[in-house]
């Protein structure tokens, strides 16, 4: 008998939130939207390797790892053990401390092109400097991106949550399609700064793409740059640089680099890195917190010790054919797919019998019932070991014939048990559309 999760505890977290802190949540993709209401848990207590348990004491094999930070794994020892000598000794200082120093010729020596380091707290800190530099550098003013940047004006003004931004910076920023040249060439001109994208999301880049990006930037005169939230010390040590061998202007990191712990870097070229020297104003408080920088040296020696990028590959792949062998042998391979960079792939959902949200919200609600924290997408971690991968798997093998019934007999959205998913916000505005002159 298939068994949901008790989520009593959960439910009255939630209850004491609501009017407190709007939207329930810090992090869009944690919230509430995003998980099948009156299934899924709100809150976990705890966590360890790939394992968490919620408050309510429900475990479950997680593919989320933190939405992308846990490159390692939950209270990884090597880790826990260099916050924890570190917290004896302080947390942060009156003046610089040296593992300011000696993390930023880790990240030097590691990734392409870091000839300068600068670190702060998230990644839209990291993109938003990276803007900020070559709009001084180029002594120009619009932006081409592609991809999610964060939440600061600069970029969240192409999305349907712009209320608060001013239209002046709205009328600065304007998006392009990935894997289409045309369409940056068309919207390049000497008036934009930069091109900013992520070097891959689940879609691969086309052969000569990011190297005609590089190209294209070289001839108008505008900077690269690469946000490497995802990609960075995961898709290679080196990040998409490595992996593609295409050299960024400036790279952007956080999320695996410290394996949970607050942090961002902004490297690359010198001559540009140098304006942070007076021109340009990126400073901050907590840039120096040594906790961060400790875990961040910890995290970075295990990834090159272990080889975890060829790991998580290994471990993503399993998952990734697992999936599509799974959904063949119920007979719906032609209603979702799996696809991406060997360490993080995504499922979709497409059946003209039912929405792809209720497809997505029917496998969620049932992979939690088997112990898999599931949202849509494979997020591995080194501690993703042969055991989770089987468990996840297996969970596969039971989920996807009920799909597979359900979509025959047209009810789906009748056998969910709680509230479908809600999309996640889109792009609405200047999207792939050319700046204007002048």
């Amino acid at each position: 008998m298939t068994t949901y999760p008790k989520i009593d505890k959960s439910n009255a977290l939630w209850s004491r939130s609501v009017g407190l802190i709007p939207a329930g949540t810090q992090t869009l993709a944690k919230g509430p939207g995003q998980w099948t209401e009156g299934v899924a848990p709100k809150y976990l207590a705890r966590g360890k390797g790939a394992r968490v348990w919620d408050v309510d004491g429900n475990e479950y094999v997680d593919l989320i790892m933190g939405v992308g930070p846990l490159s390692l794994g939950y209270c990884y020892p090597a880790v826990d053990e260099a916050i924890k000598a570190q917290l004896e000794s302080g947390i942060t200082f009156s003046l610089m401390h040296p593992l300011e120093v000696e993390v930023a010729e880790l990240v030097r020596d590691v990734v392409p092109g870091a000839e300068s380091v600068r670190f702060s707290k998230t990644g839209c800190d990291a993109t938003s400097a990276a803007v900020r530099l070559a709009r001084a550098f180029t002594k120009r003013e619009k932006v081409l991106c592609c991809g999610y940047h964060g939440w600061h004006d600069w970029y969240i003004s192409v999305t349907d949550r712009n209320a608060g931004i001013p239209e002046s910076t709205k009328d600065l920023v304007y998006t392009f399609k990935y894997n289409d040249l045309d369409s940056v060439d068309e919207a390049l001109d000497d008036s934009v700064a930069c091109v900013i994208l992520e070097p891959t999301v689940f879609e691969s880049p086309k052969p000569g793409f990011l190297e005609g990006l590089r190209a294209l930037c070289d001839k108008k005169g505008a900077l690269l740059i690469f946000d490497e939230m995802w990609t960075g010390f995961r898709l290679a040590l080196g990040g998409a640089q490595e992996k593609y061998g295409v050299r960024a202007d400036l790279a952007c990191f956080s999320k695996a680099v410290a394996n949970g712990m607050p942090i961002s870097v902004v490297c690359g070229r010198k001559d540009v890195m140098a304006l942070c020297e007076k021109d340009v104003f990126f400073f901050t408080t907590f840039g120096g917190e040594a906790l961060s920088l400790a875990a961040t040296q910890a995290t970075i020696n295990e990834l090159k010790k272990h080889d975890v990028p060829g790991y998580l590959a290994k471990q993503g792949t399993k998952l990734r054919e697992g999936y599509l062998a799974a959904a063949k042998k119920a007979g719906i391979e032609a209603s979702t797919k799996c696809f991406g960079y060997d360490a993080r792939t995504i499922m979709t959902y497409a059946d003209d019998r039912s929405s792809p949200l209720a497809m997505k919200t029917f496998v969620q609600q049932e992979m939690l019932a088997r112990g898999v924290l599931w949202g849509g997408f494979h997020n591995v971690s080194f501690s993703h070991g042969d055991k989770e991968v089987d468990h996840i798997l297996g969970a596969y093998g039971e989920v996807l014939p009920l799909l597979a019934r359900a979509l025959e007999e047209r009810s789906v959205e009748k056998q969910l048990r709680g509230k479908m998913l809600e999309p996640v916000f889109r792009k609405t505005d200047n999207f792939h559309i050319k700046p204007r002159k002048g």
